[in-house]
């Protein structure tokens, strides 16, 4: 595999190479950024079943309690 290297910037969401460098359609390129800070993010994983032949435990129940609070606006 041969490497070669371009400078450009980034305008409007998009790569933009300095004038005169033309690459063809579909070209394959692997984009570095020297010296960008990217900003850590959180990432809340979903909790998975240790072992998921206990699903059936965590089924969840609906109930209706018809009783009167006795609640008055």
């Amino acid at each position: 595999m041969t490497i070669t290297t371009y400078e450009g910037i980034v305008e409007r969401g998009k790569i933009r190479l300095r004038p005169g460098i033309r690459l063809p359609e579909k070209t394959r390129v692997y984009i570095v950024v020297p010296g960008l800070q990217v900003e850590k993010t959180a990432r809340v994983s979903t909790p998975r079943l240790a072992h998921p032949e206990q699903a059936s435990d965590f089924k969840l129940e609906v109930s209706e309690d018809k009783s009167d609070a006795s609640v008055r606006c």
